[in-house]
């Protein structure tokens, strides 16, 4: 017997939303966006749909509540991140570490193109559950980070959510393709580990770990 990972999020996402309803469906998309453990919205979204159009419960009442989920488990990795700014320059291992240019670069990011970045960002699959941590260790704006969470949060929810009641008791079709990420799943944690492999060991040296030159000046005479 083989184990997909897929079909055990399915399995688990649909109990959830089929035994406790609208609170099943924040507080899913509240982990979803939080990001830890990964809960793929692309499952959670369209198994709410086909419950609407099953007469479960309404179609806005269900976008306002996966908003709201997806609200909260921003501000929470956001908060994270924020939080946890200072302590991630005392965390690494070998050259795998986090340095205060590497903040400073991600402040500068956060304050040309934050809104923009995050905005987009909720619109695109696995990166949408991510984009938060980001943004609170580069402390970017906590309104601005809530009114873009929810314009490009708003979009993605409706259209799966709709895509689900379309699609009605055929709403697995939509999830039927997810079996591949089974295997994509595997081959992102092999390629990751042999790269942070490779990086501690020191065989790659990459661009945003490497150190600044020293400063331009005259060399000192020698004694």
């Amino acid at each position: 017997m083989s184990f997909s990972p897929t079909e055990s999020l399915i399995g688990a996402v649909t109990l959830v939303l089929t035994t406790i309803g609208l609170p099943g469906l924040f507080a899913l998309m509240t982990v979803e966006s939080f990001g830890i453990p990964p809960l793929p919205s692309e499952i959670i979204l369209p198994f709410a749909g086909f419950l609407v159009a099953e007469g479960v419960y309404g179609f806005v009442p269900a976008v306002v509540v996966a908003l709201a989920g997806g609200l909260v488990g921003a501000f929470i990795a956001y908060a994270v991140g924020r939080w946890g700014r200072e302590r991630i320059l005392a965390l690494g291992l070998g050259r795998l570490r986090l340095e205060q240019r590497h903040l400073d670069r991600m402040d500068r990011f956060f304050a040309r193109r934050g809104e923009v970045t995050v905005a987009v960002a909720r619109c695109l699959p696995v990166v949408r559950s991510y984009v938060s941590y980001p943004a609170g260790t580069a402390r970017m704006n906590p309104v601005k980070f809530g009114l873009y969470t929810l314009a490009g949060s708003t979009p993605f929810a409706v259209g799966l959510i709709y895509a689900g009641t379309v699609l009605g008791a055929d709403w697995s079709v939509v999830t039927n393709d997810l079996h591949y990420l089974d295997l994509v799943f595997l081959g992102l944690v092999v390629a990751g580990v042999a790269y942070l492999a490779l990086v501690v060991a020191g065989v790659l040296r990459p661009r945003w770990l490497a150190r600044e030159p020293p400063p331009e000046g005259p060399i000192p005479p020698s004694p």
